[in-house]
C-alpha cells in the first residue's frame, strides 16, 4: 500500500525557482513616534573649522613646499568628525506593547514610568548638582538647555529616575503618554 504524502508536506524551494510570497516579507519595525538627534549648535561647526584652518595655516607656514596641502587635508576633517561624534545621541520613543524609550544605547519600557516632569533651563544646574541622586541615569548634553525628568517605578531596578537632555521636552513627554503643561 503506497500512499502519496506529497500534498501534505510543502516542497523545499530550490535556489533558482523560489518565488517570494507574502509570508516571506519581513515584518517592518515600528517607526518611532518621537525621534530627536541631539546635534551640536551650528556655530560650533564654524568655530571648529576656523580653528582647524588656522592651525593648518600655521603648520603650512612652518613647512612650505610640495606637501603644503597636507596640514589642511589632515586637520580640517578632525573637527567635523569630532562634532558628528558629539552629535551621535538619539532620543526615541518606539510605540508598541509596552512601548520603549531609547536614549543612546539605553532602553526603558514605558510601562515602568511613574511620572515625568520638564526641567527648565533655569533649574538644570540644581537638577544636575545638589539635587542629583547618584543612582540616577543621566544623559546630559551641555548645549541643550531643557531636560526631561522621568521617574521610574520598577522594583527590579535601583535607578530612581532618568534625566534626559531634549530640545522638545513637552513633545517627548507626550510621546511617552504624559501631559505636561507648557508655561
Amino acid at each position: 500500500m503506497d500512499r502519496d504524502y506529497s500534498g501534505c508536506v510543502p516542497a523545499k524551494p530550490q535556489p533558482g525557482n523560489h518565488r517570494p510570497t507574502s509570508d516571506d516579507a519581513p515584518v517592518p519595525a515600528a517607526a518611532p513616534s518621537y525621534s530627536e538627534r541631539l546635534w551640536v549648535p551650528l556655530w560650533w561647526w564654524a568655530a571648529g573649522l576656523v580653528v582647524a584652518g588656522l592651525l593648518a595655516a600655521e603648520v603650512n607656514m612652518g613647512a612650505p613646499g610640495l606637501i603644503a596641502w597636507l596640514p589642511y587635508v589632515l586637520l580640517l576633517p578632525l573637527p567635523a568628525w569630532g562634532l558628528v561624534w558629539l552629535s551621535r545621541m538619539r532620543v526615541e520613543v518606539v510605540p508598541g506593547a509596552p512601548g520603549e524609550l531609547r536614549v543612546g544605547r539605553a532602553h526603558l519600557p514605558v510601562d515602568v514610568i511613574s511620572r515625568v516632569a520638564v526641567v527648565p533651563p533655569s533649574a538644570k544646574s540644581a537638577a544636575l548638582g545638589r539635587q542629583l541622586d547618584p543612582a540616577a541615569f543621566v544623559q546630559n548634553r551641555t548645549w541643550i538647555k531643557p531636560m526631561l525628568l522621568i521617574v521610574l517605578d520598577d522594583p527590579d531596578d535601583p535607578t530612581p529616575y532618568w534625566l534626559v537632555s531634549t530640545r522638545r521636552p513637552h513633545d517627548l513627554a507626550a510621546a511617552l503618554g504624559w501631559n505636561t503643561t507648557r508655561s
